[in-house]
């Protein structure tokens, strides 16, 4: 296992997080569709316990893929973590605000939850159910847009000699990496094409949502008003994703040399594309399988000629299509002498998984602790799997004490 081949590993790995947690946000999709889908108080209860289910899954993977970035590319950590932290701030903010809005919206029984009622009935559950929806919005928006700038890049400077320089009269050290202005990374969200890919991510988690709700709710008025909301959705995902795929095969890119010069190269990602044959193979095969899982589940004749009468719902080939996609545009973004995370105030600060990674003492270390990766997601499965047993019903809701 050579230093160079553990780098590519854990680009790898890190991408493949960062490719399940955007699969996930289908928990944020649906939320924000909770009052579009949700008629009645009862029906948004349906909607809301639905994806009750899962949102653990998603704040667990994000927490997963920042860990999994602090120790394999902790120059990344400490740069954009670090830097651009009210950009992260806010993505936690809405996070921590999904998590206190599923718990409190129903607090009105029970020794300890009885407690907090109070809560409840000061704020009231639709303003807990606006908070889910604005989690729903904002969070995979900021997070498209956090993934945009590996492409666009980010206004930040790296003083690595910083690292040896001596103590501060105040006590502190000098930080290694800083950001180029006062917003600390919201001037991301000031370029057009962040924006473009952060609104392509918000539409696919309420495309895959809408997939979802369709597969999970024994419902048919909400089904129903899903297939509407499917329709639109995809439809604006799919214009901005292919108007983002074509800017970034035309874009330049940021390449590195043997010596770790960084340089612009003309059209470097479709060059990427091209030199990665396996990930271009993997990267249409996931686009078939998203767009086979929407029409499959749209409510119209021509959908279902094409689709054909398969049983299983529209999510599964829609989703591991999301996860195929997401994955071969991050490795894009790494592989193949590629700087992943650009500055545009620097040029030569930009990071590569050479010169931001851990030791190779590290990496190795790490390696093979992945190895128990695949048990997890077994049992990741297995719990999914006795979770979804059956549809969620309200009969269900009414004898479960626990629902939110």
């Amino acid at each position: 296992m050579t230093y160079s081949f553990l780098q590519h590993y854990w680009w790898l790995v890190v991408s493949l997080l960062g490719a399940i947690l955007v699969f996930l946000l289908f928990v944020q999709g649906a939320n924000s569709l909770v009052f579009s889908l949700g008629r009645t108080p009862q029906e948004r209860r349906l909607v809301i316990n639905s994806t009750g289910r899962k949102w653990e899954f998603t704040f667990t993977t994000l927490v997963t893929f920042g860990g999994a970035f602090f120790a394999s590319f902790p120059l990344f950590y400490s740069t954009s973590f670090g830097g651009a932290y009210w950009l992260w701030m806010l993505i936690l903010f809405t996070f921590v605000l999904q998590a206190v809005s599923y718990e409190f919206q129903n607090k009105t029984g029970g020794i300890v939850e009885g407690r907090f009622a109070w809560v409840t009935k000061l704020v009231g559950a639709p303003t807990f159910q606006t908070f889910l929806v604005l989690n729903g919005l904002v969070g995979p928006l900021l997070l498209g847009g956090a993934v945009a700038t590996f492409f666009e890049g980010s206004n930040f400077m790296i003083d690595k000699a910083s690292l040896t320089s001596p103590m501060l009269a105040g006590g502190a050290g000098q930080s290694i990496s800083y950001w180029g202005n006062a917003s600390n990374g919201l001037d991301a969200l000031l370029c057009p094409w962040v924006l473009v890919l952060g609104l392509a991510v918000m539409f696919l988690a309420r495309t895959l949502g809408t997939l979802y709700i369709i597969n999970n709710v024994d419902n048919d008025d909400i089904r129903s008003r899903a297939r509407r909301q499917l329709l639109a959705s995809a439809a604006l995902f799919v214009v901005l994703f292919v108007v983002y795929l074509v800017h970034l095969l035309l874009k330049d890119g940021y390449a590195y040399t043997a010596d770790g010069t960084i340089v612009m190269e003309p059209n470097k990602y479709l060059h990427n594309l091209l030199a990665l044959w396996p990930v271009a193979v993997l990267l249409l095969i996931g686009v078939v399988l998203v767009l086979w899982g929407i029409v499959k589940e749209l409510d119209l004749p021509v959908a279902h000629s094409l689709a054909g009468n398969s049983k299983f719902s529209g999510i599964w080939p829609a989703g591991i299509g999301t996860v195929l996609t997401v994955l071969c545009l991050l490795l894009l973004a790494g592989w193949n002498n590629t700087a992943y995370y650009p500055s545009t105030a620097d040029l030569q600060a930009s990071l590569t998984i050479e010169n931001s990674s851990s030791s190779l003492f590290t990496l190795k270390t790490m390696f093979w602790v992945s190895l128990l990766v695949p048990f997890v997601l077994a049992y990741i499965v297995y719990c999914w799997r006795k979770i979804d047993s059956q549809k969620i019903t309200a009969e269900e809701l009414a004898q479960d004490s626990e629902a939110y």
